[in-house]
């Protein structure tokens, strides 16, 4: 082997899961364009490029906390109930009063930060299974939603609806704040004592206990951060309807924003993974949108499609685990395996108790 491969293997591998993300994305996004060029298109237009933008960035709010609570080895499928929430509380708060923008924003991300501080005690302290706890705290919201709010709620200012509509070349202000939150996201999980600690539970809650972590806290302070992604996913919805939307939970925001988590290599098992290449996968799925969408294909094979893809990243990116979990165990230096002992030939026999006779 030489050195040159030497040197690319060990670049590749201290990438880890997010170096072949980026790479699958480039590859896709060159795929799709000479695609969509041989029907006669363009992909990279300034209409579809805003596309792109504008779809990633919803996506992006929830997929970020949804990747520090997925680290934790835990799991939040409220948050699409928590974003519709959030329009509903941040639309009603203001009521079309520019004034009140500040305190509609601050009630719609309070709300949704004791949602999570709920899920997180639930889960720690009760020890209820996240998957139950945080299914059930959605259909509370639904519940709660479809028995007060029929229809559009409230009213958002022109001042506030720029959040959702307002650009820079081809840039939406919605995804320069989502690209944001994703840096000081990436900070805090590797500069952070509680962002390593979050690392630490997700990849064995008992070694971490043991080492002196406190596995409660990084667990509740994900499920907190995730809601407030969730509930800045509610304030873009409502700039872009310019009112509560107490129904949008229905278009599957959390599925989506796990498959985005799972297709940027964050393990679902916990430990492994991060923001980083999360915002790859998000891009992937915008990708996809925007290229089904400009040439028409029908929303069930699309559905398809997505689902088709989150598998096989999971089926490869197990499968590249438990290879390297495989010559770790076995062969520590991961070389060839040491040869057998030589045969030291027949042993003596054992004298007899109390010497010669």
């Amino acid at each position: 082997m030489t050195r040159a491969t030497t040197s690319v293997r060990g670049l590749w591998s201290r990438l880890g899961t997010t170096g072949p993300v980026y790479l699958a994305l480039v590859l896709l996004l060159a795929a799709s364009a000479v695609y969509v060029a041989t029907r006669g298109g363009n992909l990279f237009t300034t209409a579809n490029t805003v596309d792109l933008f504008t779809r990633s960035s919803l996506l992006g709010f929830l997929a970020i906390g949804q990747t520090l609570v997925i680290l934790c080895r835990s799991l939040d499928l409220s948050v699409g109930y928590v974003a519709a929430l959030s329009t509903v509380v941040a639309a009603t708060t203001m009521a079309g009063d520019p004034s009140r923008i500040l305190l509609g924003v601050g009630a719609a991300l309070g709300l949704a930060a004791l949602i999570g501080l709920a899920n997180g005690l639930v889960v720690t302290r009760l020890r209820v299974n996240p998957f139950i706890t945080t299914l059930g705290m959605g259909l509370i919201i639904k519940g709660y939603l479809d028995t007060n709010f029929q229809g559009p709620a409230g009213a958002i200012p022109a001042a506030f609806q720029t959040f959702g509509y307002t650009r820079i070349g081809v840039l939406p202000v919605s995804t320069l704040v989502m690209l944001g939150l994703a840096a000081a996201a990436v900070l805090f999980l590797h500069r952070t004592r509680t962002g390593y600690h979050m690392y630490a539970v997700g990849g064995d809650a008992e070694v971490a206990r043991l080492s002196g972590v406190r596995a409660g806290i990084p667990t509740v302070t994900a499920h907190v951060l995730c809601s407030v992604t969730a509930g800045v996913a509610g304030l873009l919805l409502a700039a872009r309807f310019g009112t509560g939307s107490a129904t949008v939970y229905g278009n599957g925001y959390e599925l989506e924003a796990i498959a985005a988590v799972v297709l940027g290599g964050t393990y679902l098992l916990g430990g492994r993974g991060g923001v980083a290449g999360t915002i790859a996968g998000v891009f992937i799925l915008a990708t996809l949108d925007t290229v089904f969408n400009v040439l028409g294909v029908d929303p069930f094979v699309k559905d398809v499609m997505r689902g088709v893809i989150v598998i096989a990243a999971v089926a490869v990116y197990a499968r590249g685990r438990h290879s390297r979990a495989a010559v770790r165990v076995r062969f520590p230096s991961g070389g060839a395996p040491p040869p057998p002992a030589p045969d030291p030939g027949p042993r003596p026999e054992p004298e007899p108790l109390g010497g010669r006779r």
